[in-house]
């Protein structure tokens, strides 16, 4: 599913990563490990074009994600890649039905249809009894499975997420990667940037990254 071959990033003279080189198959599930400043988050945000490599080659599929730029890389990330972070990065004053249904809004469907589908996943992440409260009034475990929710309605088999259990406590963090491991179950593609070896623990295949280059 996913290819990176000799890539490497620079911040102007701090290499984040050099040479990477690392096959991801579809369906499965990743953790990648690695201290602080080790280049965990620049692979991710590659992964998930949201930054750019310097040098390598990036095979998604079929796809070159190397050559993409501009609108066709926003349109790439937007059918194929789910974000989830550390911080849930919801929108305060919407609710939760609205924050999870944001992606929706891009793709024309009616509002019946936009909300027959949060419906869906509100169920199905088991939070629809504060379906229309703000994020500030839920607790950190229901804004975590809104953010998973925003990341996956619109079809996407690719999940990426950013340390997703650090804001959590433990009990709750547990039900957050066991939500990850039944999406991984239903076919999803999850990688997991953590420090944490308890989260890694539930990944099938550890990654670990240091001083921006793959030790696995």
């Amino acid at each position: 599913m996913i290819t990176l071959k000799n890539v490497g990033k620079n911040y102007g003279e701090k290499k984040a990563l050099s040479e990477v080189t690392l096959s991801i198959e579809k369906g499965e599930m990743i953790a990648v490990m690695g201290p602080s400043g080790s280049g965990k988050t620049t692979l991710l945000n590659i992964i998930g074009c949201m930054d750019r490599m310097d040098e390598g080659e990036y095979l998604f599929d079929d796809t070159d994600v190397s050559s993409l730029k501009g609108s066709r890389l926003d349109k790439f990330r937007a059918e194929n890649v789910g974000f989830v972070f550390q911080q849930f990065a919801l929108l305060k004053d919407y609710s939760i039905r609205e924050n999870i249904g944001l992606p929706l809004r891009a793709r024309g469907l009616s509002k019946k249809e936009r909300r027959q589908l949060e419906d869906e996943y509100l169920e199905k992440l088991g939070i629809s009894d504060v379906a229309e409260k703000v994020p500030p009034k839920c607790s950190g475990g229901q804004q975590q499975r809104c953010a998973i929710g925003r990341a996956i309605i619109a079809g996407v088999s690719l999940i990426l997420a950013d340390e997703p259990t650090g804001a959590l406590d433990r009990a709750t963090g547990d039900d957050v990667m066991n939500l990850f491991c039944d999406l991984n179950r239903e076919g999803k593609t999850v990688i997991v940037v953590t420090h944490d070896s308890h989260v890694a623990s539930y990944a099938g295949r550890i990654i670990r990254i240091e001083d921006g280059k793959v030790a696995e």
